[in-house]
């Protein structure tokens, strides 16, 4: 048996974790915003799901409600850093309130709930942190200017991160769905559109996106079913890619860049000094 910790586990995929989870007979400590967001669960499997109240993008209570989580549960095997929302709209459509609270929910507040728990994985000897990216952070489409940054940006601290803590038996796992049919869509904050993008690549997202015109091949329980048997592993890759869409999607768009800097490598080599 397993403890985990989650984020974000009222909705979407990290409240279908959770069920899974717990049905399997694992341990589950369950962040939420709202208390009663898993009361029919608390019911059902009791003393093994323990909850605590978080909103991820209120950075300050981060380390105070890690601490609490591990005060309950004693150890903590697994730590899915899911808690996330999407921005939506045109980089000149978006407001500065909106901006700031992308980058506070999907980024600051996952990098700060990872430097949390590292001094506890450190102490218990090791740990895996399960952080929730998406196709979306190897890929870009318009109108999700921010909700990229924020994706790129997290990858790329677990990069760097999983250097620093491999010697004491932390590891990390990226996951990477691409568009699932969860309630994703549904808390999308969408920005006011500007008639000036309609004509764009932007307007005609905006277009397909709200018309329901946007393609959604991903199954939430098979995406679940991948991440748990991935974090079980016992040595997963670094990224788990999700879905047929994120799989075309990402290749695509690597093998583009890999052809693009190997058109370059003349030039950059240009730039060394010159042998002494």
């Amino acid at each position: 048996m397993k403890t985990w910790l989650i984020t974000g586990a009222s909705s979407g995929l990290g409240r279908l974790m959770c069920e899974t989870l717990l049905a399997r007979g694992d341990r589950v400590v369950a962040s939420v915003r709202r208390e009663a967001a898993l009361k029919d669960m608390c019911v059902k499997y009791g003393d093994r799901l323990q909850i605590v109240v978080l909103d991820i993008s209120n950075t300050s209570k981060i380390k105070s409600t890690v601490e609490a989580a591990y005060a309950q549960a004693g150890r903590i095997d697994i730590v899915v850093s899911n808690a996330a929302y999407g921005l939506f709209g045109a980089a000149e459509e978006l407001s500065d309130r909106q901006i700031e609270r992308q980058i506070a929910t999907n980024l600051t507040g996952s990098i700060q709930l990872i430097r949390a728990v590292i001094p506890f994985m450190r102490r218990q000897g090791g740990g895996r942190i399960v952080q929730l990216s998406s196709e979306g952070g190897q890929i870009a489409y318009p109108d999700f200017s921010l909700y990229h940054a924020t994706k790129w940006g997290i990858e790329g601290f677990v990069e760097a991160v999983r250097q620093e803590v491999a010697a004491f038996g932390i590891d990390f796992l990226l996951v990477e769905p691409g568009p699932t049919a969860t309630q994703f869509g549904a808390g999308l904050d969408i920005a006011d559109p500007l008639d000036i993008y309609r004509d764009t690549a932007a307007g005609q997202l905006r277009k397909a996106l709200m018309s329901g015109e946007f393609t959604i091949k991903g199954d939430a329980q098979k995406c679940v079913t991948a991440m748990i048997a991935a974090a079980d592993a016992d040595n997963p890759a670094l990224r788990l890619p999700l879905g047929s869409t994120a799989y075309n999607n990402m290749e695509t768009a690597l093998q583009t860049r890999l052809d693009a800097l190997r058109a370059m490598k003349t030039v950059a080599y240009s730039a060394d000094r010159d042998k002494e």
